[in-house]
């Protein structure tokens, strides 16, 4: 049933949201592969046509309710969404008094925002559809207390409320919504010397796609609403 499964990927273009388009697209799934840098999606189909596999590309800034609404309208045109990967993100690692107006309302927009955008763009479809899988990718900054990360984890945790109340306005429309809590994975999100310093100690994009995955390719009457994936050696201290 997976293999004609339609999965639209937000942030594709680097980090978790890159390795789970490819994962999917692996395991034959038909991937809708979205993000603000085009040049990066052609990039990641190119690799993947190496392998045989494909996605297929629409540049999309998550930001911009206009963009997400005609996006989608374009994806949806051309097959059925069965999953929808709210990846998209951004953040700054700064005290809350050195953020700006501007920093903090891009963090905002994107993540948390830009999440709700995309989401009610596929929902009419899903529930036209008579079902579907919504998956975001959060952070345990929805769990857990960092600093360095109030406007982020501001946004995660807005989400991370939406998505649980979502989930209980669409379980008749057998609808689920999976929220995934990575901990430290390695992506270009974070500055380079901290990606120098704590590497070995980080996930891999990888590690967390498959488990993206692995949590939609699950049927039947059970759903995995909430996974907190952290590397073996736990939070980064």
């Amino acid at each position: 049933m997976y293999k004609s499964s339609g999965i639209w990927v937000t942030g594709a273009s680097s980090g978790i949201g890159r390795a789970a388009a490819a994962e999917f697209a692996r395991v034959g799934c038909r991937v809708f592969a979205s993000a603000r840098r085009s040049v990066e999606l052609e990039r990641l189909n190119s690799e993947l046509g190496k392998e045989n596999h494909s996605v297929e590309i629409y540049p999309c800034n998550v930001a911009s309710y206009q963009n997400v609404e005609s996006v989608f309208k374009k994806i949806s045109a051309t097959g059925k969404v069965d999953c929808l990967i709210n990846n998209a993100g951004i953040t700054t690692f700064k005290l809350a008094v050195e953020n700006s107006i501007n920093e903090i309302n891009d963090i905002i927009t994107t993540n948390l925002l830009g999440s709700i955008y995309t989401i009610k763009a596929v929902l009419p479809h899903m529930i036209s559809n008579g079902g579907g899988t919504i998956i975001n990718i959060l952070s345990v900054v929805a769990k857990s207390v960092y600093t360095k990360s109030s406007a982020y984890t501001a946004s995660k945790m807005g989400l991370l409320g939406y998505a649980n109340s979502l989930r209980e306005e669409v379980r008749e429309h057998n609808i689920r919504i999976i929220n995934i809590l990575p901990g430290a994975t390695e992506t270009p999100m974070w500055p380079g010397k901290l990606r120098e310093m704590y590497s070995d100690k980080m996930m891999t994009s990888e590690d967390v796609a498959r488990i993206v995955v692995w949590a939609y390719l699950q049927k039947g009457n059970a759903v995995a609403e909430e996974i907190v994936v952290r590397p073996i050696t736990g939070d980064l201290k």
